[in-house]
């Protein structure tokens, strides 16, 4: 069976029982989380949450891009959100390559933001999270690095 009649088989079954359609759109717990796109990382899994808890903005490397920052300033404007988290992961993909490889092999100029030190990308995260203009001070920002070995979580500072 193809895999995407097997997600709308899945998707059948949870929606018979579904009972979660009232929840309000700002996250409950007013924290949103940027973190990579990796199969191996299920944020609702190893961070303890529910529907309805969190913003979680995905991308390559949990690189915090433009648009990942546009994401975090709506999620924190019009939706509540006051704490952010950055949470890359070992064994990263975006650590094997640099873009200049992969944008010469595509013949593209596209910017794919590989990076050579996992918690170098963390703090520049962060850093640009702190330093948005479009944010308060008062907006709440820390670095992790997901150990996709133990499942831990270890602070970057």
């Amino acid at each position: 069976m193809p895999v995407v009649d097997e997600i709308r088989e899945a998707n059948r079954s949870y929606a018979s029982d579904f009972a979660k359609g009232d929840l309000p759109m700002p996250p409950g717990r007013k924290f949103a989380v940027i973190t990579c796109m990796d199969a191996r990382l299920d944020p609702a899994k190893f961070l303890g949450l529910d529907e309805g808890d969190a913003h979680v903005i995905r991308n390559a490397g949990a690189v915090v891009t433009d648009d990942a920052l546009r994401s975090l300033i709506i999620s924190h404007h019009l939706l509540g959100t006051q704490e952010a988290v950055v949470i890359a992961h070992t064994d990263c993909g975006m650590l094997t390559f640099k873009d200049e490889e992969l944008q010469d092999r595509l013949d593209t100029e596209v910017e794919f933001h590989a990076f050579p030190n996992l918690e170098g990308n963390v703090r520049a995260g962060v850093k640009k999270i702190e330093d948005s203009s479009l944010l308060p001070d008062t907006f709440v920002v820390r670095g992790f690095v997901y150990d996709v070995k133990t499942g831990g979580l270890s602070e970057v500072t």
